[in-house]
Parts: structure tokens; sequence; C-alpha cells
């Protein structure tokens, strides 16, 4: 059989270097780059594989030239179900008032700082005007 891109087989990994894996799939030998070895970041792949090791590949392509890029977390992806929060927006969540009093705190707030800074740069322009004369 002839391998084509995104079909999964079994493989045994013939060598190993810092940036990936060889693996040998129905008589050819793939690399399998760091980056596909695992879902999480793999800084070590020895830490993750060895030598005869039995895998499971996907494989991602094959070049003209007889290059083959394989996957390893990609023929065996995590099922990671994720649902949606669910929130009832009848009802009001957060305490501590509502949106408008924060709102209007905020802008209280806001404006007294304001104002504070305004201040202090009236104070320091009139400082220098008055060195200056």
């Amino acid at each position: 059989m002839a391998l084509k891109a995104g079909t999964i087989v079994d493989g045994v990994v013939v060598n190993i270097t810092k940036f990936g894996a060889f693996v040998e799939v129905e008589g050819k030998t793939g690399l399998v780059h760091i980056s596909e070895v695992a879902d999480n970041y793999v800084k070590d792949i020895k830490e993750h594989l060895k030598e005869q090791d039995k895998v499971k590949v996907k494989v991602l392509s094959v070049e003209e030239d007889g290059k083959i890029s394989l996957s390893i977390k990609q023929a065996n992806p995590t099922k990671k179900t994720v649902r949606p929060m669910e929130i009832d927006w009848n009802k009001n969540q957060r305490s501590g008032g509502d949106f408008e009093d924060k709102l209007s705190k905020f802008l209280k707030d806001s404006e007294e700082r304001f104002q504070d800074i305004k201040k202090h740069q009236d104070v320091k322009g009139k400082s220098k005007k008055s060195v200056m004369k």
C-alpha cells in the first residue's frame, strides 16, 4: 500500500535526533518533527520516545523527493470535550451593586483624579512662569 497524506499507520522509531524522530513505516523512513510528538511542549524528545518504540503515526505529507512527514500527536488526538458555560441571564450574578452604580462611582473617581492632575500641572506651570520673569 502506498503512503498517502492523512492515513494513520503503525511504525517503529529507528533513530532519535534533537529535532525529531525517524520512524519506519511500510519499509520507508519518515520524520516526526519534535513539535509533532506530543500535545504539550517537548524540550527533550528522549523523555517521550526511545529507539524501537512502536508508535502510531499520521502521514502529513509525502514529497516528490521521497521525504515523508509524520505526526504522532495527530494520530492520537486527545479528546477534550469543552461544554459552554450555562448562564442564567435573568439572575444578577454579581454582588456589590448593579452596573449603573459601578459606572457612576467610576466616573466620579475618574473626575476627581483628573482634577488633581490638572491642579498639579497648573501649580507646576505657574512656578516655571515666575522663574522665567
